[in-house]
């Protein structure tokens, strides 16, 4: 008999153990800056190396004047414009890319039309991995040139988003790809908190009240 569970899976963390290990001091003295500094936190294991793109650290600007502007006490602005590919999504990837290699897959696959298909192609490319992307037939022209200079392998897909993303997911399941769709793999979450991570310890780990995307 199967069991078939419909629903994205949580990762569990033993976070007495990640206390006894990992501390604010320890950080600091660690000369990694990219997401992966933050490895404790993280679902992967130790033999797993960094992805080849650098990652995160991205710099965090405080803003006074337009702070004052909104009427704010103080005002911070987290650039993640400054990863390999221009977006948060990179933090996705680069944990997709991760477990990828822990699974030992050598492709990997998803259905996007924006910046996580960007994110993957150029990632995935640097870590040498081949990359099949699904897009709608009306994606942005500019957006599947962009894929296609990373070197992934784009399919065009006569229908909306659903058909596309059913399509992916079917050959996924065929071929045995890694997949990268953020709807089924549970990991890629893990990858984008590394931002809240950084805010965190860039602001000597005194959060802020509110947080705008």
């Amino acid at each position: 008999d199967q069991l078939y569970l419909r629903g994205i899976l949580d990762i569990v963390y033993d976070y007495d153990y990640i206390r006894s290990v990992l501390t604010k001091e320890k950080l600091a003295r660690r000369g990694n800056r990219s997401m992966w500094r933050y490895r404790e936190l993280l679902p992967v294991e130790e033999t797993t190396p960094d992805t080849p793109l650098r990652v995160g650290w991205s710099p965090l600007y405080e803003e006074p004047n337009l702070a004052r502007l909104l009427g704010l006490r103080k005002l911070w602005i987290k650039d993640d414009g400054q990863n390999p590919t221009a977006s948060l999504k990179d933090r996705a990837s680069a944990m997709a890319v991760a477990k990828a290699y822990e699974a030992g897959a050598r492709t990997i696959a998803c259905s996007s039309t924006g910046n996580a298909a960007s994110s993957l192609a150029g990632n995935a490319a640097a870590a040498g991995f081949k990359t099949y992307i699904f897009v709608p037939e009306r994606a942005p022209k500019g957006k599947v040139a962009q894929l296609m200079i990373f070197g992934a392998n784009v399919i065009s897909v006569k229908g909306n988003y659903e058909e596309t993303f059913k399509m992916s997911a079917q050959a996924i399941e065929k071929y045995g790809w890694y997949n990268r769709n953020a709807a089924i793999n549970p990991y890629l979450s893990e990858g984008k908190k590394t931002v809240a991570l950084e805010i965190a310890e860039q602001l000597n780990w005194e959060m802020p009240d509110y947080l705008a995307i």
